[in-house]
């Protein structure tokens, strides 16, 4: 249970409309020099704890910041099928968990991304499961 100012302060909130609730968060970010933005999951499921915990102000943010940041998320994209079209669409199944429509689609409409924002090693495996079955595959 949650002591008597808390929950006053809660019961403060509650009364409050949408405008004076938005009118809050900014004069709270503001003051203490935060945001109320959600930090962003990436896809290999791992939140960076500096870019979580930086500051708004952006003050020591941007000194901070390394001069070149390294590409972390890859897109590996389908360029063009080649002989083995079979395989490659099992490939691609295999790769994306799409039904055999989907999969086909996809192979027979290249040059299309077949996996977006994964990491390196993941965008390597990818393309090398399809060079494997006779692809031409970039990865960007």
């Amino acid at each position: 249970m949650a002591s008597a100012k808390v929950e006053a302060v809660i019961a403060s909130i509650e009364a409050l409309n949408v405008l004076e609730l938005v009118e809050l968060k900014k004069e709270l970010e503001s003051r203490w020099g935060v945001t109320a933005a959600a930090p962003v999951m990436p896809m290999g499921g791992m939140v960076m704890p500096a870019a979580a915990a930086a500051p708004a102000g952006g003050d020591g943010a941007a000194a901070a910041a390394p001069a070149v940041e390294e590409k972390t998320e890859f897109d590996v994209i389908l360029s063009a099928i080649g002989p083995n079209k079979i395989q490659v669409i099992k490939a691609v199944r295999e790769l994306t968990n799409l039904g055999l429509k989907e999969a086909k689609d996809l192979v027979e409409g290249a040059p299309k991304p077949v996996k977006e924002g994964v990491s390196k090693e993941e965008a390597e495996a990818a393309k090398a499961k399809l060079v494997e079955a006779g692809a031409t595959v970039e990865i960007k």
